[in-house]
């Protein structure tokens, strides 16, 4: 959307008016506070594909956050597109060499849908580009980025900037900050991994509600909902960064008094970085202003409240980059009205005592009515027309109106205007000339107001270092508070921070479950996984028991962990995880023209392409996309592959219905066998949830098809089906090497028939189905 204004006074104008495009709005480069949404952050993306590399360029011009990264080798593509998903933005510009990657392309079309751009080569040249970028960042030479001349990071900042230049047509510095290649300081999640586990929106519904985000949100402020989420979808690698978070989210809990003084004054602010963005670049109204006063204004008691907690090294930090802006404050509140309007268009924005001369003409124009109103009373006396009124009208102004009756003492100076039927309407050069001075005091009252409000935006831009370095400590002791609060309410614990490679968690819990179950209490569990002897769990036990619940709560308190928050369980050890990988559900992408198995097949490859020995795999039901014994044989060679240390060795959980995958544990070092506990009585079968040491071999199928409704009749055909293909694998056990020995299925089912009436449970069964089961067993012997 272009947006232009009238360059030229239209009543100066000769001929046409002059105007200008002074914007382009593109859903990358959205700064209107209706059309973001404060929780989330709006990325524009620059992605630039050179002969030696590609890099991509994220930047949300409405907080003033732009990172680059710089993507490479074999991996070029999955690690562009973990980046995508990561930043997932709302518009992709590209050079044309970009559109040659397939499978980044598939991503971007089918996953990502945001608006795409191709650009002219010339936009990415550093030679032509670096001076707009400079000026973007407010520095000198593109070097002080620590950007290099010429690479693909370089090209990939200069395209994204040079589009921002283009669209805003404004030169002016928003960013302070430019964050280079700094994945190996965060865990990596992909696009699989951020999905499954529903950290910031649910797969079902695509919602909030429902995810960890929605249970760990207790964030006051919209700059702390984005950095929640930030958080979130980068969990640090660094055990002394996650350490010290762990160490204030313990301090704020212990501290609840100034805690709670803290988030008081949170409360009371306002978005910080999205008002500094709309002051940089001239659309701050005038309410803007105010509500970057109140927060200010908030600061110096924050700040008190923080020193509470010097004995902190974290919050000792934030309070120390927190900047109290008091001067920011004073200038406002000196100069903008308390209660403004919404826009400067009719004046009354600046606060009387600020400008001597707005003060004048403001006095001209109050004292405007009162002197036409004496001219008004002068000219009755003068003539004897006690009925003479005066008017104003936007055609010729004020007027002085005689009815006809007195028209006969209508002075000869008066200069006719307009006739009415009963009236007739005059000027005099005294009422003009008082015209003209009310009137244009009113004009250059608002156009001197206006500047003055330019002048006041201008020196709070000058501001912007400190304002956005304010605005990001904030944001962290938002999300710190956020965390302390959801861990008391929630009873989480401090996890220890280890360097040994173990993940050992004691009744642990899943952080959402656990918040949305009404009638049940939510069954805890252990965990444990190292690099040695206990590196992959093979767990088994029928459907709905709770195996993906347990798998999931595993990787969800490992990523909590090292996001800085407590977790949900009594005691955890945590050994820092590089990835978390998820293979779990199955569906088709009819889209890209995959099936579930083939989707499946894509998903394991890329973990056994990807994972290091640091990594924790969550493997649910590998192979169950395609035949029995193919299935069973992909299942068990993944189950090798990834054990064997030489290969992977990585920490991983294997829910698995193929039983034979059970004998891994005697076969490989390092697998042990878990199962869910399960009570089976005379009406079936209740899920425990509770996971023991050992595997099962019976997944309990009919059972939990009972549960789900299927009929009487078919879950009766199905046991004598199941009781006749037990009997022949029963009795192909027994088959002497190269006995070619068969038993047709017929009489199979035949010898099933006296155990089939001990199971029956004939009180479950009408006298229809009782009918129905009796033709059945006849047909059997049939």
């Amino acid at each position: 959307v272009a947006i232009c204004e009238q360059m030229t006074d239209p009543a100066l104008a000769k001929g046409l008016v002059e105007r200008e495009v002074i914007r382009v709005v593109t859903p990358g480069t959205v700064i209107e506070k209706d059309m973001l949404d404060e929780s989330s952050n709006n990325f524009l993306c620059c992605a630039y594909v050179g002969q030696d590399g590609a890099a991509l360029c994220f930047a949300d011009l409405s907080t003033g956050e732009a990172a680059v990264y710089a993507v490479e080798g074999k991996q070029m593509q999955d690690d562009m597109i973990n980046l995508l998903s990561r930043y997932n933005p709302a518009e992709l510009i590209f050079n044309e060499a970009f559109l040659d990657l397939k499978e980044v392309g598939d991503f971007v079309r089918i996953r990502l849908k945001c608006a795409c751009a191709l650009r002219d080569a010339l936009c990415f040249d550093p030679q032509v580009q670096a001076a707009s970028v400079c000026r973007q960042f407010s520095v000198t030479e593109i070097g002080m980025l620590g950007l290099p001349e010429e690479s693909a990071r370089t090209a990939a900042v200069c395209g994204l900037f040079e589009y921002i230049a283009d669209t805003q047509k404004l030169e002016t510095g928003r960013f302070t900050s430019l964050e280079l290649d700094d994945q190996a300081a965060y865990m990596t999640l992909d696009y699989n991994a951020l999905r499954n586990l529903e950290l910031t929106r649910t797969m079902r519904t695509g919602e909030k509600k429902g995810s960890l985000l929605w249970v760990l949100d207790a964030t006051r402020t919209s700059m702390g909902k984005r950095m929640l989420k930030t958080w979130l979808e980068r969990p640090l690698r660094s055990p002394a960064r996650i350490i010290a978070r762990h160490n204030a989210v313990e301090a704020l809990m212990r501290e609840t008094l100034a805690a709670d003084g803290l988030a008081d004054a949170l409360d009371r602010m306002f978005d910080l970085e999205r008002l500094m963005t709309r002051i940089i670049y001239k659309q701050a109204t005038p309410r803007d202003l105010r509500a970057l006063c109140a927060t200010a204004q908030e600061l110096p008691g924050l700040k008190h409240q923080l020193e509470a907690f010097s004995d902190t090294p974290l919050l000792k930090s934030l309070n120390s980059r927190i900047s109290d802006l008091q001067k920011i404050a004073d200038l406002i509140d000196r100069s903008i009205v308390e209660d403004p309007p919404v826009t400067t268009k009719d004046g009354g924005v600046i606060r009387e005592g600020f400008d001597p001369d707005l003060d004048r003409l403001r006095s001209v124009m109050n004292g405007g009515s009162s002197i036409i109103e004496q001219i008004g009373e002068q000219e009755r006396e003068r003539t004897g027309i006690r009925n003479m009124k005066v008017g104003f009208n936007r055609v010729f102004g004020y007027y002085l109106e005689v009815t006809r009756s007195y028209l006969d003492r209508v002075p000869a100076h008066y200069i006719r205007k307009q006739t009415l039927t009963n009236a007739e309407r005059y000027i005099t050069e005294e009422l003009k000339d008082a015209e003209n001075t009310v009137l244009g005091a009113k004009d250059k009252a608002l156009q001197l107001e206006q500047e003055l409000y330019n002048q006041v935006r201008d020196i709070l831009a000058g501001a912007l270092a400190s304002v956005q370095e304010t605005a990001s400590a904030v944001a962290e002791l938002d999300v710190l508070l956020s965390f302390a609060e959801t861990a008391a309410k929630n009873n989480y614990c401090k996890p220890d921070i280890v360097l040994d490679g173990t993940l050992q968690i004691c009744d642990g819990r899943h952080p959402v479950v656990e918040q949305v179950l009404e009638e049940e209490v939510f069954v805890p569990n252990d965990v444990y996984l190292d690099t040695g002897a206990c590196r992959l769990s093979v767990i088994t036990g029928p459907n709905m028991s709770g195996k993906s619940t347990y798998m999931r709560q595993t990787a969800l308190i490992v990523l909590m962990a090292q996001t800085g928050s407590f977790v949900p369980a009594r005691s955890a050890r945590i050994s820092v995880a590089d990835r978390i990988f998820t293979r779990v559900g199955a569906s088709d992408d009819l889209a890209a023209g995959e099936s579930t198995f083939m989707v499946e097949m894509k998903e394991v490859a890329d973990i056994l392409r990807h994972a290091t020995k640091e990594s924790l795999v969550i493997l649910d039901e590998v192979g169950r996309g395609t035949s029995t014994f193919d299935g069973i044989s992909i299942a068990r060679a993944v189950a090798e592959h990834i054990c064997t240390g030489k290969n992977l060795g990585c920490k991983t959980m294997f829910a698995t219905h193929y039983h034979e995958l059970i004998a891994l544990e005697d076969e490989l070092p390092g697998v042990k066998n878990l199962s869910i506990a399960v009570r089976k009585g005379r009406d079936g079968i209740r899920f425990l949830r509770k996971i023991v040491p050992g595997g099962t071999d019976d997944s309990y199928g009919i059972d939990v098809a009972k549960l789900a409704g299927l009929p009487n009749a078919v879950l009766n055909r199905a046991r004598g089906i199941l009781a006749g293909l037990e009997t022949q694998a029963e009795q192909a056990k027994h088959h002497t090497a190269g006995e070619e020995q068969q038993l047709g299925l017929a009489a199979q089912q035949e010898a099933q028939i006296p155990k089939r009436l001990r199971q029956m449970n004939l009180a479950e069964l009408s006298d229809k189905e009782c009918r129905e089961f009796l033709e059945d067993l006849q047909g059997m012997l049939e």
